[in-house]
């Protein structure tokens, strides 16, 4: 089978993710790229860094789909001595295009919440939140290749109890390793058994994840005010869940497998690859 042009590819991307399940403000699709391209190879990251820019161009892929999108706030300049401009230069000059997918792949059971489902072996996974989507778990709509529109955030049971602090250390050991690391509260012996899970920023889903009865929560970019509020909420520490924080761009690169066995499956005659690089802002810690 011949090499399929960029336009398929998008095709099976937005048929399991598709834009009208972005949010509103997500700027989620195809950023840069002749349709009727051929494409060989696609390289796969999380956020489309330069060096993930340069990193596709080297290894000869023609398109590079990341999780967050590269022009999210938007741009009226793109001069190649900014950084934005310079992975939109760098991308058009060796004729390597950008497909961004966000929101409409966090809620997708193809996505980052079902990579989590999948990855934890969630049982009797339910959309977390008190909105449509958690209110109503049955009525989901399906797209193309085996994806429904799930939620943001999970909520199930774990196969077996663990303690929090076997959770942390198993997370630790699903998602790629970062200079932070993966962060607790409370007692480090506490049991898990219903667990709640938000890939990416999840402190809105808070109130949600201890209305669920969930033991532990884990999710990103815990701010201290909210997370202690939280965690001070109420006098038994047993009555809200403890917390797991997982570095941002770590808790979403549980999708890019699922990504890459989806186009590969779709695609017999393209050939998918996951970046290497870490587009995890922090390099070092000390203390």
């Amino acid at each position: 089978m011949g090499s399929p042009v960029l336009g398929d590819v998008v095709r099976v991307l937005e048929e399991a993710y598709p834009l009208s399940w972005a949010e509103d403000w997500d700027r989620a699709g195809l950023v840069l790229g002749e349709r009727q391209a051929p494409v060989r190879t696609v390289l796969l990251a999380v956020d489309p860094t330069l060096d993930v820019a340069r990193e596709a161009i080297d290894g000869g892929h023609r398109l590079l789909v990341t999780h967050h999108p590269l022009l999210l706030r938007g741009a009226s300049f793109l001069p190649a001595d900014d950084g934005k401009g310079a992975v939109v230069t760098a991308l058009l000059r060796a004729g390597v295009g950008l497909w961004c997918g966000h929101t409409n792949v966090d809620r997708s059971t193809l996505g980052t919440v079902g990579a989590w489902i999948r990855a934890l072996d969630l049982q009797d996974a339910r959309p977390l939140g008190g909105g449509a989507e958690g209110r109503d778990a049955t009525a989901r709509e399906s797209a193309g290749h085996g994806s429904s529109r799930f939620g943001l955030g999970a909520v199930g049971t774990l196969p077996a109890a663990m303690s929090v602090a076997a959770l942390s250390e198993r997370i630790a050991g699903i998602v790629p390793a970062t200079a932070r690391g993966i962060l607790r509260t409370g007692d480090p012996g506490r049991i898990v058994r219903t667990l709640a899970v938000c890939p990416g920023a999840g402190d809105s889903f808070l109130a949600d994840a201890a209305a669920a009865g969930a033991d532990a929560y884990v999710t990103s970019d815990l701010r201290h005010h909210p997370a202690l509020e939280h965690v001070e909420s109420a006098a038994d520490p047993l009555a809200v869940p403890a917390l797991v924080d997982v570095p941002h761009a770590a808790s979403e690169a549980l999708w890019l497998p699922l990504a890459q066995e989806l186009l590969t499956a779709a695609l017999p005659g393209l050939e998918v690859a996951v970046s290497a690089r870490t587009t995890d802002p922090w390099t070092g810690r000390a203390g």
